[in-house]
């Protein structure tokens, strides 16, 4: 369910927040963004901190604050053991209380310096954060906007308590709801993908605990989150007792409740890589905020020369930039296809970076999926022939929209498996209108309506393979390899759905100018009309 539906009164915060920032000189979208995703994370590490504690002092286990200790800024004050900041100081329960022009400085010059520190020396985090600056300028914009967070997150409790939703799923939501703001600049062919479609390729390719997980395209991380929601989903006990979400799936995101050894290999199990420093760090937060306490995350363009990291991860999850095209000397010789097309090059990166019987699923722009261009068919030869290529499920133009109105097609393919018969499917509905609006379809009865993306699913895993007998009329079909060869390597679904068409009986000439004369040229559909324009003229 959309956030704007669920509750108006948090979408109308956050409209407030932007403005706040808009009218106080930060309207670059992407700045707003990151400057007010450090407020959340600075809130969010209060609050997660303050839970552990209070969950440590129930079960009488140790536990360790982020916020125990001293900070130092320097490593020479480290040394000399001066201008230490006490680290309850730089909690955002502590700071919020504190008049505004001073509150601006503590947050300037001391708890944004620790937030970037927070992970050591060496983790990604502290890298990536080494250069971001806190460029919120006026002291009445830091306290309006503490405010309007505050008040977010009190709309967020207070939904949770009343509704039943999980916290962290509509955290989720708010955090989706805000960053929408950055894919209306849509650069690159940088769209991000809805969260109920990242739910439903998760759901299709079923990562597992323990398996390496890389999104080589990753942005805010999406992919990567929704590969851990799914696994924690997975672990918990209860989850055959929660509700379905709007869009028809199980969710669950109790992480607190994750033993110490699970919780590093979730930790040491997620990889993603962006060529936007920015959308490096926003992920990195987004990560932290949901749990993470120290995720892979790294600037790193995967189409070039720097990339080598192959044969590595059991699961690759993506939404490759479309539309893109590289400069022909940055693209890594290992590339082979003859293309400086992103959307094609990034699926012969995913399978390179995939271990021997490890398994991907994609968004691809449609036109990948039938393209005449020899680099086109090398794609698709390649999820062929050299992989099992299990799944095609198209999906209609409006699911990204507004921000972009290109057919998409998801592709679910195993490396080194042999491709028998390849599972076809047209989504004809997400769930969601496919207008701009994007509102949610309801049944007649008001519930939710989840389009077809549960079918997907259930059919997805219950499907039997055997080609006999299928019925080529409907939404999904089996196609065996060698028709998909015969038919030039093509995956597009209109190529072997057989068409239905109605026939239509028409009457013999002589009956129908029977009708329209009458029997005998008498009481015909032509006396029928006369007689009526002779009535309305006398009317006249």
């Amino acid at each position: 369910m959309s956030l704007l539906t669920s509750n108006p009164e948090i979408a109308s915060k956050i409209n407030d927040l932007w403005n706040k920032f808009w009218s106080g000189g930060i309207s670059n979208p992407l700045t707003a963004i990151e400057q007010i995703t450090y407020l959340l994370f600075m809130k969010q590490i209060d609050d997660n901190d303050l839970n552990k504690k209070s969950e440590a002092e129930f079960t009488e286990e140790p536990f360790t604050s982020k916020f125990d200790g001293i900070f130092y800024l320097t490593k020479d004050d480290e040394k000399e053991q001066k201008n230490g900041i006490d680290k309850q100081t730089l909690r955002w329960s502590h700071f919020k209380h504190m008049p505004s022009d001073d509150m601006l400085a503590h947050v300037q010059q001391k708890v944004f310096p620790f937030i970037k520190q927070l992970n050591g020396d060496t983790a990604p985090f502290t890298k990536h954060m080494a250069n971001a600056v806190f460029i919120i300028p006026k002291a009445s914009l830091l306290t309006e906007a503490i405010k309007i967070i505050d008040g977010i997150y009190e709309e967020m409790e207070k939904d949770a308590n009343e509704n039943g939703q999980d916290f962290q799923d509509i955290q989720g939501d708010v955090y989706e709801y805000l960053i929408n703001e950055i894919a209306s600049a849509g650069k690159n062919g940088q769209f991000r993908t809805p969260r109920h479609i990242i739910k439903l390729l998760v759901e299709l390719v079923d990562p597992q605990l323990g398996q390496q997980i890389a999104d080589p395209a990753c942005g805010t991380s999406g992919f990567l989150l929704g590969a851990y929601q799914y696994m924690i989903t997975q672990l918990d006990k209860e989850k055959d007792k929660r509700e379905p979400d709007s869009d028809g799936f199980i969710t669950s995101s109790k992480s607190a409740a994750l033993t110490e050894n699970v919780k590093k290999i979730l930790d040491s199990s997620l990889h993603g890589y962006d060529i936007d420093q920015t959308m490096v760090r926003l992920g990195l937060m987004n990560l932290m905020m949901h749990g993470i306490d120290c995720p892979q995350v790294d600037y790193k363009d995967t189409l070039s020369k720097f990339y080598t990291e192959n044969a590595q991860y059991d699961i690759v999850l993506a939404n490759p930039p479309f539309t893109g095209n590289i400069d022909k000397g940055e693209i890594h010789e290992e590339l082979t296809l003859k293309t400086t097309k992103t959307e094609l090059l990034f699926i012969e990166r995913i399978y390179n970076m995939l271990k021997m019987g490890g398994t991907a699923g994609i968004v691809i722009p449609q036109g990948v999926l039938f393209g005449s261009g020899k680099a086109f068919k090398e794609a698709r030869k390649l999820m062929i022939e050299k992989s099992q290529l299990k799944a095609v499920v198209s999906m209609p133009s409006g699911v990204f929209k507004p921000y972009a109105g290109v057919s998409t097609a998801l592709l679910i393919f195993t490396k080194g498996g042999e491709t028998d018969n390849v599972w076809f499917y047209n989504m004809e509905s997400d769930g969601y209108s496919l207008d701009d609006k994007r509102t949610d379809i309801k049944n007649p009865d008001g519930s939710d309506n989840y389009g077809d993306l549960q079918d997907i699913i259930k059919n997805y895993k219950s499907s039997p393979s055997e080609v006999e007998g299928q019925d080529r009329k409907s939404k999904h079909f089996f196609v065996p390899k060698s028709e998909i060869i015969d038919e030039d390597y093509d995956l597009s679904f209109s190529r072997y759905k057989e068409e239905v068409f109605e026939e239509i009986e028409y009457e013999k000439p002589e009956v129908i100018l029977k009708k329209l004369i009458g029997e005998d040229g008498k009481g015909g559909l032509e006396s029928e009309i006369i007689s009526g324009l002779n009535e309305l003229k006398g009317m006249l």
